[in-house]
């Protein structure tokens, strides 16, 4: 794969225009390889605060384009993703350590995106309500909220960071986005100059690359009306905790420990197939990644002998170089993690059936059998291409087993039984909840979101972006002025 172009965006950020960014600059490291694949200019403080005064400038405006305007603007950011497929895709390959049929799902998934926020701008804006009041009319409306911020993560940075930055546009905002600054040119820079292309106006869209000092300042700035964040739970927590002193808006869309329930009567082809992709896909750096395997006790042998099998037919290696199953894991960080997790569960008795030996960065499927729930391969999200198996006996015990983790974001049910499997799955505390199917699942037009330590409630997608990216308003009109009595 040939060098990338830099020369448009190095050491630049974009407030509606591309300047020079006023704080550090950090490398683009490719995690295979360890090449600098260019320099990244970091978001500052002051840049944070032009950035706002920016996008407060610009809202009014946008918000008062027409919305068939608004509407074929979005529809250009969807054909010009397609048009630019290849490049984006080539950087998600050699920034993020996607494996190409991974980067080109999640390019369609955005396409998706597009077409979906096209269509927002022509729905019904509010409701009339009835009054007790003689010759009152009660309106109800959605305005937009001003400024929107979106932090979005490294791992499926065109999606996550989209999925936001698109409703948030179609419904009148104005939106600063903040990339990770591991993937923050396929999830950022090009998405810059992609939407200035599309015609959007200039200081209505913002990219502000960089780590927890850019997104702080963009937090708990006071010109920035709602925060969008997709990542951690630990950071999550500091951030609505931020916008609660502040009153301000926050979704807040955070990690998970996913559970896969294989009943004792289930399709163990079909199990092992699904439990592969849910655990190992992108490396498993998913936050809907299948964490956790439970098993009914009657099946585990041969569900651990199915998925080993699947496992071990998967090729590790540079995505960039040719075809592979998983590419590289983000950093070494990330790699050394995983491994701890494995080695500290093993010592304590679990045992690797197949994979569990680091190479750098690199880190191969792994199954593991004897897993309790007090190992850390069970209580924690591992966030890498790890499948801890647990044994249960009975239906009650799997739903506790799921409930046990303070995470709720996806789980999945497998059983030849619809009514077995959807009573199952009515008991559990996760946000979505597949049968017969596995946890890495989205759909745009469906409201996606956790419960518990994976969210705050908030959804995003198809009627949940109307609510998270608005804020309502009551105008109450009568006719002619009232006489009260005083």
């Amino acid at each position: 794969m040939n060098a990338p172009a830099t020369s448009r965006w190095e050491g630049r950020i974009f407030l509606g225009d591309w300047v020079a960014a006023r704080g550090s600059s950090l490398p683009v490291v490719e995690p295979a390889t360890g090449a600098t694949l260019g320099m990244l200019g970091i978001a500052n403080g002051e840049d944070v605060d032009e950035s706002v005064r920016i996008a407060a400038e610009a809202q009014p405006g946008w918000a008062a384009t027409a919305f068939d305007r608004r509407a074929e603007i979005l529809r250009e950011v969807a054909r010009l993703l397609k048009e630019r497929a290849a490049e984006l895709n080539d950087w998600n390959i050699r920034e993020c350590g996607s494996i190409p049929p991974k980067a080109e799902w999640e390019l369609q998934a955005s396409y998706e995106q597009a077409h979906m926020a096209a269509a927002m701008p022509m729905q019904a804006i509010g409701q009339v309500f009835p009054s007790s009041m003689p010759g009152r009319s009660n309106y109800w409306q959605r305005i937009p909220i001003g400024v929107v911020g979106v932090i979005a993560p490294w791992n499926f940075p065109l999606l996550l960071g989209l999925r936001s930055v698109l409703p948030a546009l179609a419904l009148g905002n104005a939106v600063i986005l903040k990339p990770d600054a591991q993937s923050a040119v396929c999830g950022g820079l090009l998405l810059a100059e992609l939407f200035a292309d599309a015609g959007l106006p200039q200081g209505v869209l913002h990219v502000l690359p960089g780590g927890g000092a850019t997104g702080d300042a963009l937090v708990k700035h006071p010109g920035v009306g709602m925060i969008s964040f997709t990542g951690s739970t630990a950071v999550g927590r500091q951030i609505g905790e931020t916008c609660g002193r502040m009153l301000k808006k926050v979704a807040l869309e955070l990690g998970g420990n996913n559970a896969m329930v294989i009943l004792d009567d289930a399709d163990l082809d079909s199990a092992s197939s699904c439990a592969a992709w849910g655990a190992f896909l992108h490396q498993g750096q998913i936050c809907m990644q299948a964490g956790r395997h439970l098993v009914q006790r009657k099946v585990a042998g041969r569900y651990i002998e199915l998925l080993a099998e699947r496992a071990a037919r998967l090729v590790v290696g540079n995505p960039a170089a040719g075809p592979v199953h998983l590419g590289p894991l983000i950093n070494d960080r990330q790699a050394e993690k995983v491994e701890a997790i494995v080695q500290r569960s093993v010592a304590m008795g679990a045992k690797a059936v197949v994979g569990g030996n680091r190479q750098g960065r690199f880190y191969p499927a792994t199954v593991l059998s004897g897993v309790t729930p007090d190992m850390p391969a069970f209580t924690d999200e591992i966030f890498g291409p790890v499948a801890p198996v647990t044994v249960f006996d009975s239906d009650e015990e799997a739903i506790a087993l799921v409930n046990s983790s303070p995470y709720g974001l996806a789980a999945a049910v497998h059983g030849a039984s619809a009514a077995r499997a959807l009573a199952l799955a009515s008991r559990l505390k996760s946000g979505m909840v597949h049968v017969n199917d596995q946890t890495v699942n989205n759909e745009f037009q469906v409201p996606f979101g956790g419960m518990g330590a994976s969210g705050n409630g908030g959804r995003f997608g198809g009627p949940a972006s109307f609510e998270e990216f608005t804020q309502s308003q009551w105008i109450s009109v009568m006719e002619r002025g009232i006489q009260y009595p005083f």
